[in-house]
């Protein structure tokens, strides 16, 4: 940092100070001078303790590698191999049964099952867009994807395309709401009221539309003569609106490239002006000025007269980073770079009072807490170092006990192993726990890399411990009392173009006695919150919750290819998918700060990625390098062939750097290759201390050009 300032004990950005002293502070009744000295006592207590954690992650990992080195080539003992789990601490003891105490929860989180949303902080219009998104129309999302089986014709507004439409979405209203006699497309003139089957799901009316609610979900029924489409319907419905993205989560982790106090002080504020209600972001859309700004609440007017005020926006998280990272945005006494997690702990939270004090144009929450996301904490101890600093935090800016609200991803093998115990480490506070397929991969490979090769990527999807993993993520939520209290979630669907295969499988996911799950866009969580129309997920809770929990066994088998001979083709092959899936990622992380994106695979099919991709597909190159399946030199060929594939798939990209012409000339290329070469010596895996290394050393490159 060459522009710093002294703040207490700290050297701090001086974007960052002047960010929190001018934009962040003002307002919330708190002086600068001991907001700062508070900081600095905090990072003194805080980061001792998040470096031993870290260091108790490589010191298990090295007798986990040792334990695995001498037992290669046997066959996996499942028994033995909880014992000695349970030797080294990796497991503990399950709590006593108890049930979370978490209060002032929203009803989008606690009681509500619906679609969320997961976006880069650093993108204002799609923080927008994701924002916005508690509202869709169902008509667009049909008429604009594959969702009907086919996708829309080139050209100006397909009739015919529209019919159809108009047909599915009534059939999902005789399924949500049916009337008290014959069907939606047969309904005329409404002029005089709608008779439904329930009255009870009459919410009230408005000038445009009636609002209907079913399974907890809101419904509005557009009624427009003067529109193009309520003109020529039979009772002049215009559009289908449903509540869809109930939840988003604004994210400051893998979803952007943060390597900086400038990065830091856009994503922060970012989060205050959804906070504030103040962000705008004026773009250019096909010639045209457009300007974006958060949605108000929609008011209705109820059966007795009443006003009916529903939220126009989803209920905002924010995703904070995990324990490894440190930023050079601030420095500590003794010169070190600050652990980032705390640093955003603190700037989040402080942000989240403009919303708990009401100084904003709208509530986020309602119920008065602020919500943050924890990634990557390994066990129960890490859970408990997340729930002390949250309580630090709470006392530093005045608030009570408990208002940080925490969901723990349960995306690490050792959360995952020990998720009662983790729980019950931050269960006054915990209000989700969620399953991270990518990173949870990432990590499986990666804490069994000496047991043995793994099976090929794709049939890791069909592994034991996969399946044990998701069921266990709901059935110790809802035995630690998460009913009615917390989101128990389930993943993402990462292709945004494949939207009937995402309504033929995502359906599985409320089934599961999950109440919320991912989407990759809006219209993704329009088409998704029918699924939660079909199924009514809390009545199902009681059967599940009767259930018995997975044990172990299963989760703790790793997927290994034990008495497996690929072919050099299949090997090919796979290097191929890896390598592709690899650079083509992170050639626009390194070089355009690029943290998700809509990215080709192989295959050309458009899937959202972010840094969770590179984790899993590095170690598997890394694993099968280690183990002899492949040569240094087959992964060099195969980097570089799918360099000039990953080119070509971005020739129509004017700010894309082409990689292939000249490799040891591409900094994306060299971190690809850095990630799997040096993949087995990264902590648990992770691909971040290399990233922020090249994009650092990309945009120092950039600054000099």
């Amino acid at each position: 940092m060459s522009d710093t300032v002294s703040r207490s004990t700290l050297t701090v950005s001086s974007a960052l100070a002047t960010f929190v002293e001018t934009e962040a502070l003002p307002g919330l009744g708190l002086e600068a001078q001991a907001f700062w000295a508070g900081t600095a006592a905090l990072f003194e207590r805080f980061a001792p303790e998040n470096r031993r954690l870290l260091a108790v992650r490589d010191a298990l990992q090295s007798r986990i590698d040792a334990w695995h080195g001498q037992r290669r080539g046997a066959p996996h003992d499942g028994g033995a191999a909880e014992a000695f789990l349970r030797e080294i601490g990796y497991l503990v003891d399950e709590p006593a049964p108890f049930a979370i105490g978490t209060r002032h929860v929203d009803a989008e989180v606690a009681t509500l099952a619906g679609p969320q949303l997961v976006v880069p902080s650093l993108n204002a219009r799609f923080v927008l867009n994701a924002a916005n998104a508690r509202w869709g129309s169902l008509y667009d999302a049909l008429y604009g994807t594959d969702a009907l089986g086919d996708g829309p014709p080139p050209g100006p507004y397909d009739s015919a395309r529209g019919a159809r439409v108009v047909a599915r979405a009534k059939a999902f209203l005789d399924e949500a709401v049916p009337l008290a006699e014959g069907r939606w497309a047969d309904l005329g003139d409404p002029h005089g009221g709608i008779a439904i089957r329930d009255p009870g799901q009459y919410v009230g009316r408005s000038e445009r539309g009636r609002l209907f609610r079913n399974n907890g979900l809101h419904i509005e029924v557009v009624f427009d003569r003067d529109h193009p489409i309520g003109r020529d319907d039979p009772s002049g419905i215009a559009d289908v609106v449903l509540e869809s993205a109930l939840s988003t989560i604004v994210d400051l982790e893998d979803s952007v490239a943060a390597v900086d106090a400038e990065d830091k002080v856009a994503a922060y504020r970012n989060w205050l002006g959804l906070m504030r209600g103040d962000l705008v972001e004026t773009f250019d859309k096909g010639g045209r000025s457009l300007t974006r700004e958060l949605a108000a609440d929609r008011d209705f007017i109820a059966p007795d007269g009443s006003t009916v005020t529903l939220p126009g926006r989803s209920l905002l998280f924010v995703r904070n980073v995990g324990h490894l990272m440190t930023t050079p945005a601030v420095r500590l006494a003794d010169g070190s770079d600050a652990p980032e997690g705390v640093l955003d702990a603190v700037v989040t939270s402080l942000i989240g009072m403009h919303d708990l004090k009401g100084l904003g144009r709208f509530r986020n929450s309602r119920a008065g807490s602020i919500y943050i996301v924890k990634p990557k904490m390994h066990g129960p101890e890490e859970c408990a170092f997340t729930n002390a600093l949250f309580d630090a935090v709470e006392d530093l800016l005045g608030l009570d006990r408990h208002t940080i609200k925490v969901g723990v991803m349960d995306e690490e093998r050792r959360t995952s192993a020990n998720l009662a115990a983790c729980i019950h480490a931050v269960k006054d506070r915990i209000v989700f726990v969620n399953t991270g397929f990518l990173d949870r991969t990432g990590d499986e490979i990666h804490t069994a890399m000496q047991a043995g090769p793994v099976v090929r990527k794709g049939d890791i999807k069909s592994s034991a411990w996969i399946a044990a993993y998701e069921a266990r993520n709901v059935a110790i939520g809802l035995a630690c009392g998460l009913d009615g209290k917390a989101q128990i979630g389930k993943g993402m669907w990462a292709a945004p173009d494949r939207m009937a295969e995402m309504l033929e499988q995502k359906a599985a996911h409320p089934k599961t006695g999950a109440n919320t799950a991912w989407t990759p866009s809006p219209t993704a969580a329009t088409l998704h919150a029918l699924h939660y129309h079909q199924t009514d997920v809390f009545a199902l809770r009681e059967a599940i919750a009767a259930r018995p929990v997975p044990g172990l066994d299963d989760l703790l088998t790793p997927p290994l290819a034990a008495g497996r001979n690929w072919s050099g083709a299949e090997i090919a092959e796979e290097l191929d998918n890896n390598a592709q899936g690899l650079l083509g990622y992170v050639v626009r992380w390194i070089d355009q700060g690029v943290g998700c994106s809509k990215v080709p695979d192989i295959h050309d099919v458009g899937l959202m990625e972010d840094r969770a991709t590179l984790r899993i597909s590095s170690q598997h190159m890394a694993n099968w390098l280690l183990h002899g399946i492949c040569t240094a030199e087959q992964v060099d060929a195969a980097l570089l062939r799918m360099a000039a594939k990953v080119d070509a798939q971005n020739a129509a990209d004017p700010l894309y750097r082409p990689m292939a012409p000249d490799p040891s000339a591409s900094l994306a290329f060299e971190a690809a290759r850095a990630l799997v070469f040096d993949g087995v010596a990264q902590p648990n895996g992770y691909t971040e201390p290399l990233l922020h290394a090249f994009r650092l050393k990309a945009k120092a490159v950039g600054s000099r050009q």
